[in-house]
């Protein structure tokens, strides 16, 4: 559905130097290339100034690349805009699209008359964004009296009002509060289940861990990973941790030592706590069977390594590389 090939892009910008002003070109996307199929629910990330904002307009279509070629859908973005914009809701967390002195449902209404809604069919999609997105208590406000969240709850809800087959979003829930991100994060698993390919930017990685099938990981306009997170997990090889409460604490040094060639083990003193590491790709299952054989369980937790150490790490070892 999403086709990318060797897509480049770069800006001029200046720095001051005394009084002169320096010219310098940098290049925000370095021939990217990948492809999305139809109903997926892919995951953006990458550091500032990865060229993951860019990567977004070019598919949108707001801006035209020096190289490579764009085809979603069977439209070219910048070339078939007027045709391509009946099918893409775009919802950009710097830029609203909502009228800033106009009531959020006067929006509603310029923008169904814009893509030709039926008004039968607007009201019944108005009804269910205001449900699905808690609209109710604002809809009647003017765009510059609404909070952050409001506002970002708003844009999305004026993303969807031709019902596109594709959304790009870039940072939707910003400003949010706890409630309304979980509410935004289950209608937009709905949304997907629906069929709708959904292509989300965003920095909170939890976000993108609960709601993705995919990722897309890019670093200085350069594609750097591209697959499920359980991939990008074997990428980094942290370990997964086995957190045992005991009814007893004991001496088992003895017993740790058998397995030492295996696992990273440590037992916490009085807080009767063992810790069992088992490195990437190895199942918990002999490590969990162990500690119930040996020890009085009480309570045992897995825990996996978290989106955001994987993402760190990745990040920091991209970065130290690209530095050296």
């Amino acid at each position: 559905m999403i086709e990318v090939k060797d897509l480049s892009k770069r800006y001029t910008v200046y720095k001051r130097r005394g009084l002169f002003r320096e010219k310098q070109r940098i290049q925000a996307l370095d021939h990217l290339s990948f492809s999305v199929e139809r109903g997926a629910f892919l995951g953006y990330i990458g550091p500032n100034g990865a060229g993951k904002s860019t990567t977004v307009k070019v598919l949108t279509g707001v801006i035209v690349p020096e190289e490579g070629s764009v085809s979603v859908d069977g439209f070219c973005p910048w070339k078939n805009r007027k045709q391509y914009v009946e099918h893409i809701g775009v919802v950009f967390g710097q830029k609203s699209q909502l009228w800033w002195d106009l009531p959020v449902i006067d929006t509603y209404r310029a923008l169904g008359a814009l893509y030709d809604v039926p008004k039968p069919v607007w009201l019944k999609r108005v009804a269910e964004l205001s449900e699905r997105l808690s609209l109710s208590d604002f809809l009647y406000q003017p765009a510059r009296q609404l909070s952050l969240g409001q506002r970002m709850r708003a844009e999305v809800g004026a993303s969807l009002i031709h019902d596109p087959d594709i959304l790009f979003l870039d940072e939707p829930s910003i400003g949010m509060d706890v409630v309304s991100r979980h509410q935004m994060a289950a209608f937009l698993k709905e949304l997907n289940g629906r069929g709708k390919t959904i292509f989300l930017t965003t920095h909170d990685l939890h976000e993108i861990a609960s709601l993705c099938r995919q990722i897309l990981l890019l670093h200085r306009g350069r594609l750097v990973f591209f697959g499920p997170l359980e991939a990008l997990k074997d990428m980094i090889h942290l370990p997964t941790i086995v957190r045992a409460r005991v009814s007893a604490v004991q001496d088992s040094r003895d017993d740790f030592s058998i397995k030492t060639s295996r696992w990273q083990c440590a037992q916490c003193g009085e807080t009767g706590e063992i810790t069992v590491e088992v490195p990437a790709g190895e199942s918990t299952v002999a490590a969990s069977k162990w500690l119930m054989e040996n020890y009085p369980i009480e309570d045992l937790k897995i825990e996996e390594p978290d989106i955001e150490e994987i993402v760190k790490l990745l990040y920091h070892g991209l970065i130290g590389n690209s530095k050296g």
